[in-house]
């Protein structure tokens, strides 16, 4: 990895345990073994650095979603399911979502903008595969994609929430076990076959 990547990761997992006030440039020149002039040479400073690790950051996490929810192997809905139901640290918190309780982020609007983007993301991604389950007959017409999508998404990150707050990963677990009940009743009943 060269200086620059360091310099990226580095940021990346010291505003995730400390967040943004906490990362200053010489724990990250520290961790990440590189001198201040070479932050400076890829850098225009901290908060260029925190963006630029902000935005790998929502994009990994958007690769991640996407390898369950792009998975055209499997049906619309079921995809929704599997996005749930996927293996997370409850306790460490979303590495995109734990920065909307950091009021640093939140205030530059260069640092809150890849959290939003991500966020906004999903709830459309997810949003469409519902609609699509609708179009197939497997999702109930009176359904309001968006809405379930948002609701998905506020179940995932509040799951982290309830995990962070009981100090144990079963909060998360039971709230993502409520979603996937709420979609599965959302789901239209089998079709019987056609008889001539």
């Amino acid at each position: 990895m060269d200086a620059r990547q360091r310099l990226i990761e580095t940021t990346r997992e010291l505003l995730h345990e400390r967040g943004y006030v906490g990362t200053s440039p010489r724990a990250v020149q520290e961790r990440a073994g590189v001198g201040q002039g070479s932050m400076y040479h890829h850098f225009a400073g901290k908060a260029d650095l925190a963006r630029t690790a902000l935005e790998r950051t929502a994009a990994l996490e958007r690769e991640r979603a996407e390898a369950l929810l792009g998975d055209a192997s499997v049906p619309p809905a079921d995809r929704v399911v599997a996005y749930l139901r996927r293996e997370r640290d409850a306790l460490r918190g979303c590495p995109v979502g734990r920065h909307t309780q950091d009021p640093d982020v939140l205030a530059d609007d260069g640092l809150r903008s890849p959290v939003e983007q991500t966020f906004a993301w999903l709830r459309q991604r997810i949003a469409g595969l519902l609609a699509q389950a609708q179009q197939e007959g497997s999702l109930r017409a009176e359904a309001d994609p968006a809405a379930v999508a948002a609701a998905v998404a506020a179940v995932v990150q509040g799951g982290y929430v309830l995990a962070r707050a009981a100090a144990s990963p079963e909060p998360a677990a039971a709230a993502a076990d409520g979603a996937v009940a709420m979609l599965e009743a959302l789901r239209t009943p089998p079709r019987a076959p056609h008889r001539a």
